[in-house]
């Protein structure tokens, strides 16, 4: 390469910093702290302490205070904190606990401060502390004498336990290294002479001294590595494990037989051994690991009263139509169970019988269903939540919200005589006559005569309760004008009877009333009447 360019990569190499080891470091159960000499600005430190897994150190309570009393070891300089001013600040503001500020780690939740005398900054938008353990303001981009980071970790392998004079010493993965350590951090590595050992993440257990070679080392140094026990049989050490429990692949932790076991449902140690076993419905398969499900309704005698159906696992009792389960017995359903009745039903011994509520009486048109029903001139209404009201058919809503019975005898809906009921009318005819298509008629006798004479005494009509009319409604003139022409038809009507009947005063007679019920009620039919002597 030309000459100038070899320099200029030169000058590049020397302009980064070079990697600083920590100067000292302090564990606990799951975090590190450790302090780095050397002169860098916020930036610089914070990348540093990135390079190692962790962040600058945050100090929210005395036991973090205390870690960095015996980091600093009482030596002069400043050290960066991990503390910079929140970027929506201008300026620090001291009616606030950390100033303004906050942690790396994006938050500024703290127990413990420890301000220098300070008055406003703006421009010291981070934070260093001294031998004194008191926290300034400093420019980001003017350089500290180090920094400190912070660890954190699951969990930790223990101190190892060794016979005395025999020499461990430890490293960290972020560089740290000694043998005063309490704690190490996954990832550590543990030098004795002649073996290495590393803190392993361990699988529920947490993390826990290991190597790649099986079987136990020397028992004398953290017992062997061994979960159960270690002894020395024949000169080399042994791992063995507790009753129930046998040893794991790597020759020193304990499992139990059923750990990887293949069961479907069950597993149960028997000793060093396992077996498996099914749940309640299921047998043990060929293969001695599966299960399959047994038939319960093969079985005899049926488990099931009425019809059993086969599950996985188990069974399901059904009964035959028209039966319940009840208290897991098959019972008769009553017969109101799926009666089609709209309100009441009521258990006869050979069936049902429907019935209604109060203010309600069953359809003539299907006895089924209900209807509202009042057996009153006036009655009050139904009215459903929004305040829309019904009376019963054949009455009206006046103008004080109660239901009036119409009086239909007063329209005329009879020929002859009528009288009204609540919710309906009465039609009667006059004797030898009988009502046919909304018209009385004259009863014929055998030989087609007129059974009627006008000699025989009248008997007095009984009326029939009748279907009402529909909803009387606003008469239009013309209809007025049809009412009318058909008054004087009916007149014309009754003077052409009247002849008719004194024609007929020879014959011997008989006597019949009738009933009308409404336009709807047409065909009711002929009647025979026993005929007089001749």
């Amino acid at each position: 390469l030309p000459l100038p360019l070899l320099l200029l990569l030169g000058t590049a190499v020397l302009a980064q910093p070079r990697e600083l080891s920590p100067a000292g470091a302090q564990c606990l159960e799951h975090e590190c702290f450790a302090v780095f000499w050397g002169s860098r600005t916020f930036s610089g430190a914070s990348e540093g302490c990135e390079r190692g897994g962790g962040h600058l150190m945050t100090v929210r309570s005395t036991v973090a205070e205390e870690a960095i009393a015996l980091l600093l070891q009482n030596r002069e300089g400043r050290l960066w904190l991990g503390l910079s001013l929140s970027p929506s600040l201008s300026c620090t503001d001291h009616s606030r606990l950390l100033r303004g500020y906050r942690w790396v780690t994006g938050d500024n939740s703290t127990d413990y401060t420890n301000w220098a005398p300070s008055g406003r900054r703006c421009d010291e938008r981070c934070v260093t502390v001294s031998r004194e353990l008191r926290w300034e303001e400093r420019r980001c981009e003017e350089p500290a004498d180090g920094f400190l980071c912070q660890y954190t970790y699951g969990g930790s392998c223990p101190r190892l336990a060794a016979q005395h004079g025999v020499p461990v010493t430890y490293i960290t993965p972020f560089g740290a290294r000694g043998a005063e350590f309490l704690a190490l951090p996954p990832h550590s590595t543990a030098l004795v002479p002649g073996l290495e050992l590393r803190c392993e993440d361990g699988e529920g257990a947490g993390p826990r001294w290991g190597r790649d070679a099986p079987g136990a080392w020397p028992c004398g140094l953290g017992g062997g590595g061994c979960s159960g026990t270690c002894a020395e049989e024949g000169g080399r050490p042994r791992c063995s494990c507790p009753e129930g429990t046998v040893l794991g692949p790597d020759g020193r932790g304990c499992r139990s037989p059923c750990e990887g076991a293949q069961c479907q449902h069950h597993c149960v140690v028997a000793g060093d051994f396992f077996l498996c076993m099914c749940a309640t419905g299921y047998r043990l398969a060929a293969d001695g690991v599966s299960c399959e499900d047994i038939d319960d309704c093969a079985s005899e005698p049926s488990p099931c009263e009425h019809r059993c159906v086969n599950t996985q696992g188990g069974f399901e009792c059904q009964c035959h139509s028209g039966h319940a389960m009840v208290d897991g017995r098959c019972q008769p359903l009553p017969p109101c169970w799926k009666a089609p009745c709209q309100q009441l039903c009521e258990e006869l011994p050979h069936g049902y019988r429907c019935g209604c509520y109060p203010g309600y009486a069953p359809d003539p048109r299907n006895a089924t269903l209900c209807r509202l029903h009042c057996d009153t001139a006036e009655c009050p209404p139904t009215c459903d939540a929004d305040g829309l009201c019904r009376c019963p058919e054949g009455f009206l809503l006046d103008e004080d919200s109660v239901c009036v019975d119409i009086d239909e005898c007063e329209s005329n809906y009879c020929l002859f005589n009528c009288t009204n009921s609540p919710g309906g009318y009465q039609c009667h005819c006059p004797h030898g006559y009988q009502l046919l298509d909304a018209d009385c008629v004259p009863i014929l006798g055998a030989d087609g005569e007129e059974e009627f004479s006008g000699d025989a005494e009248p008997v007095l009509p009984t009326g029939v309760p009748s279907r009402p009319p529909p909803k009387a409604e606003r008469l239009h003139p013309g209809v007025l004008v049809g009412i009318a022409a058909g008054a004087l038809l009916s007149l014309l009507a009754l003077l052409a009877l009247g002849f008719h009947l004194a024609r007929k005063r020879c014959r011997s007679h008989g006597s019949m009333d009738y009933k009308y019920g409404g336009p709807r009620e047409k065909e009711l039919g002929l009647q025979p009447v026993p005929s007089a002597q001749k």
